[in-house]
């Protein structure tokens, strides 16, 4: 996946120091030549760190990445080098620092959640939500993509998922109808409907729904809705969606599901780095 465009990375930098540096500025350090490194503090999956590296070079100085996106890293591992003047290193310092530790984070616990699944022979995948920060879309897509996990979706404008706040304002005998409306008005767009019921799971799928996203069903009422289905020759893929962590990941794959659906990797903890900045003699 792209690193995130320079636009964007230049508005986090106008964010910290919209008129520059006054500390570094008015103790006339910015010209003195320096070097920077980024190191791990403990086990981590990388995330982000081309988007520190350039970080670094829209601010003047010059960015090497030791370790890229994707790749686990352990205590005291370097990710990142960079050289320049002293100006320019502590300018991007911060935000380059908060943006790996904040997206390793995430993507540190999407591979927490996956691992346990590829050691037991799964191969379903883990759909990060949409519940990033406001204006995070893109950084939260690189840090889910370098977790070995896929985006549910990017946006609205992307998917047709209907949720029960939707079917409140259709009435029940008309839902066949819309639904078939919106299948022939998006041809090209799987249909996923959320439910938290299993009888209008199993009504769904009789519509011909290709997803059905099972809102807090635990792994038990997945499978048995799974049996249930099968008996009727209906086989919608299953999406559990709701409380989809770590703990209960595996559960939900023995129990049948077909992909998990989770926020849980946006709650995880930043992973803690450590910046060493010196002078250059």
């Amino acid at each position: 996946m792209e690193r995130l465009d320079d636009d964007e990375l230049n508005r986090w930098l106008h964010e910290d120091a919209p008129f520059g540096d006054l500390t570094t500025r008015s103790l006339g350090i910015g010209a003195r030549a320096g070097q920077l490194r980024i190191h791990a503090r403990g086990v981590m999956r990388v995330a982000a760190i081309e988007e520190a590296a350039r970080l670094f070079e829209l601010c003047g100085a010059t960015a090497h990445v030791e370790l890229p996106s994707g790749r686990d890293a352990g205590p005291g591992e370097v990710l990142l080098r960079a050289r320049g003047q002293a100006g320019s290193l502590i300018e991007a310092w911060k935000v380059a620092q908060t943006t790996v530790e904040a997206a390793s984070g995430l993507a540190t616990e999407a591979a927490h959640i996956l691992r346990p699944l590829r050691a037991a022979g799964f191969g379903l995948a883990l759909a990060c939500t949409r519940k990033n920060w406001p204006g995070g879309r893109g950084l939260a897509a690189r840090a889910v993509w370098a977790g070995g996990a896929v985006m549910h979706r990017l946006g609205l404008s992307e998917t047709l998922l209907v949720f029960p706040e939707h079917r409140r304002f259709i009435d029940p005998a008309d839902l066949p109808a819309a639904l078939t409306a919106l299948r022939q008005g998006q041809p090209e767009k799987r249909l996923v409907v959320e439910t938290a019921d299993a009888d209008e799971a199993v009504a769904l799928a009789r519509l011909g729904v290709d997803v059905i996203q099972l809102e807090r069903f635990t792994p038990e009422a997945l499978a048995a809705l799974r049996e249930r289905l099968l008996t009727l020759n209906l086989r919608p893929m299953l999406a559990p969606a709701g409380g989809v962590t770590a703990d209960n990941a595996l559960a939900y794959a023995r129990a049948g599901a077909d992909l998990l659906v989770s926020s849980a990797p946006y709650f995880a903890p930043p992973k803690d780095v450590l910046v060493v900045i010196e002078p250059v003699a």
